[in-house]
């Protein structure tokens, strides 16, 4: 086998292309074509692609570094992502060209794009169940493949599901004495497409603040955020994302979006203006599922209830709506009040979850 960088548009085309030929089109989510493309054309990440001896891509990673994430960690290490394979054999390729660019690094850490909390990781079990925006799905195979070649679970973690939330009694599930809205001063608000970039650096500092104590986060910066959320304000159900204020300070927040995964499956990632169209004209078509993508309270409000309010408002705005089931983003086992939050709804584990790391010297 053979490895090169992409230098051209053949080799871009193959390198997003590869994962729709490797997974099942009805588990595997593919991430937006332009977000590929847009580390490419920057530079963000180095993209490579492995070949057999005819020619043909069998494997795909991209290489990077982040300092910050160094600094957060206490060590050097060479990141790496988007890594897929067709056998432990090309894995093994693919991670010894990361080791070779991470010579002088400590670590390999990955599968992540372009961080931890962006997107990444592989799944460990619940391999039979699909993917959805924002996670990870692959075969068994993966699992096995990195710890054959010497990497060790990093933050190891589940995604979870909630499938019955019309049968749920959100004030029974997650109880709040409401007079403590008036007293305390607090105050919900919603989501509004037509404000929400002057919303997005009030969720910004929320998310920094109660995240910053979390060992795979660093800190997002505007422009990154607003990269990560462009095209947002179409996709938003606005009764999903709510904020708390009290004394109108902001204290916690709630992001749920409508499940658009089977739509990126059936498009493989392609997201141009025909796609965006159709995905407008059909939206109500996704209001049945949908996917919690982040929550936090900042770190002087912890353990105060403020969740548990925003929980109980959101499960109320998810039934009004008449979503029936609710996935979530991954959720360390060292979080074990996150996880219990969704035991509250009868909810359950999806997908185990883990990053990978391996020391380079």
């Amino acid at each position: 086998m053979t490895t090169a960088p992409v230098t051209d548009r053949r080799a871009l085309r193959d390198f997003i292309e590869l994962p729709l030929r490797l997974h099942p089109r009805d588990r595997y989510v593919p991430l937006l074509q332009d977000q590929i493309k847009r580390w490419y054309a920057t530079g963000a990440t180095s993209l490579h692609l492995a070949y057999d001896t005819a020619g043909n891509p069998v494997g795909r990673i991209c290489l990077h570094r982040d300092a910050a994430f160094d600094a957060k960690r206490g060590v050097t290490q060479q990141l790496f992502g988007l890594t897929e394979f067709t056998d432990s054999a090309v894995a093994g390729v693919l991670f010894a060209l990361a080791a070779a660019h991470g010579h002088d690094t400590d670590r390999l850490f990955g599968p992540v794009a372009l961080l931890p909390n962006e997107t990444g990781g592989v799944i460990t079990s619940g391999f039979e169940q699909r993917g959805f925006v924002d996670s990870a799905w692959n075969p068994a195979h993966y699992p096995t493949a990195y710890l054959q070649h010497g990497f060790s679970p990093a933050f190891e973690a589940d995604t979870w599901i909630c499938e019955n939330l019309q049968a749920t009694d959100p004030d029974t599930a997650y109880p709040f004495d409401d007079t403590r809205l008036r007293t305390e001063g607090l105050r919900i608000h919603r989501g509004n497409r037509r404000r929400l970039t002057t919303q997005l650096p009030l969720l910004r500092a929320m998310l920094n603040a109660s995240f910053a104590q979390l060992g795979y986060y660093t800190e997002i910066s505007a422009e990154k955020l607003a990269a990560q959320t462009d095209g947002l304000a179409h996709l938003l159900d606005e009764s999903l994302l709510l904020f708390l204020t009290r004394d109108e300070q902001p204290v916690a927040f709630v992001l749920a979006l409508p499940d658009i995964s089977p739509f990126l499956m059936r498009h493989g990632g392609r997201m141009a203006l025909p796609q965006q169209l159709k995905l407008l004209a059909t939206r109500r078509r996704h209001r049945r599922e949908a996917v919690l993508i982040i929550k936090g309270t900042v770190p002087a409000e912890q353990g105060k209830g403020y969740l548990t309010l925003l929980s109980r408002e959101l499960t109320r705005n998810l039934r009004a709506a008449g979503y029936h089931t609710l996935r979530s983003t991954y959720v360390e086992h060292t979080n074990p009040a996150s996880a219990a939050s969704y035991r509250r709804i009868g909810g359950r584990p999806l997908h185990g979850h883990t990053f990978y790391e391996r020391n380079t010297r």
